[in-house]
Parts: C-alpha cells; structure tokens; sequence
C-alpha cells in the first residue's frame, strides 16, 4: 500500500502493429476477458497479484511475439481518489454484465428454458467472476437469479 493508503497495481503498456488487424483483435479480446481497466491507449490495469501479474506477462510476450513492444509495470495510484475511479469503473462494467445474466436468466424461467440455458448461465457467472476484481451488488442478484431458475428446472424434473 502506498502511504496513502492505495493499493498496487499491474500495468501493461503495449504497442502491436496494426496490421495483421488479427494479433490486434487477439489481444483486445484476452484483455477484455480479464477485465482491465483501459487508463490510455496501449496502457491497461489490474490490481496486482500472483495471477494477474502472470496474465499480463503471457500477454506482454505474445504482444512481442506478434512483432510488437509490451512492458509490464507495478505502479501505485498517486492517491486514493484515483484508485476509487478505477475499481469503480471496473465495478459498473461487471455489474452490466451481471445485470445481463440476471435478466437472461429471469427471461429463461418465464420461457421455461432447460437445463441448456441453467449450465450457459452458470458458465457465464464464472467467466464473469474470474475478472470480477471488485465484486458490485448485481453479482449476488445474478446469482439468485440463476438459482431460481435452477429450482424451477429441478422442480419441472421432479413433476410426475
């Protein structure tokens, strides 16, 4: 922590040419899968740990690999107010992914969807919790609404 009081971040900064565009798109989407902060072009964030530090360095190298420079840097925000903007703006952007599953999952119990559309959703918390570094209060009302889907799906089952 910084005096402060912020935390320790992990940086990328990275520059890939554009063409071929597919290197480009590659990186984007492995980013987005993480669920970065963008500070500034080429310039992305994570709170810094053991497994975000790696993924960013896996990412560094393909950068490179794809004839392009990357860097990984530890930095500390200059204050707590920037940190706060940060873990805000990640918090908003997995609370409209929750939002989203909670809304499909609601639409699944009203259309009686299956067991098809319980293991999607199920996934898709999942894939949404790896990257949910400051979790919002949507996670839980996705998650209770996966859950009741779940129970209805077991009551349709148990029915004779």
């Amino acid at each position: 922590m910084g005096g402060d009081g912020a935390g320790t971040w992990v940086l990328l900064t990275y520059r890939i040419p554009r063409e071929p565009s597919t290197a480009r798109v590659a990186v984007w989407r492995k980013l987005k899968r993480l669920g970065v902060a963008q500070l500034a072009d080429g310039v992305v964030a994570l709170p810094a740990d053991a497994r975000t530090r790696e993924h960013l360095e896996w990412l560094a190298d393909e950068v490179v690999e794809h004839g392009g420079s990357a860097t990984v840097w530890e930095a500390v925000p200059g204050d707590r107010r920037a940190e706060r903007e940060l873990a805000e703006g990640m918090s908003r952007a997995r609370a409209a992914e929750y939002r989203a599953v909670a809304e499909r999952a609601r639409a699944a119990s009203r259309d009686g969807g299956g067991p098809t559309a319980l293991r999607r959703l199920r996934s898709e918390l999942r894939t949404i919790g790896r990257r949910d570094h400051f979790p919002p209060p949507e996670r839980a009302e996705a998650r209770r609404a996966v859950d009741a889907l779940a129970t209805a799906h077991d009551t349709e089952e148990a029915a004779p």
